[in-house]
């Protein structure tokens, strides 16, 4: 998997994990402590995304 395919795919990753935090925010209930979850996924995301941008 070449640097642009690693970054892609966490793009890809990054928004699954924006849609979840919408879904989960939308329900009657959300489950805070869930959204702090995938938040702190996507924020991982994002700076290993940025990361990887800097070697390419």
């Amino acid at each position: 998997m070449s640097l642009q395919d690693r970054i892609e795919a966490l793009k890809a990753k990054h928004h699954a994990l924006e849609v979840a935090i919408e879904e989960e925010n939308n329900r009657p209930r959300p489950d805070e402590q869930e959204v702090s979850r995938l938040k702190k996924q996507k924020l991982h995301i994002k700076d290993e995304i940025a990361t990887l941008s800097h070697q390419y």
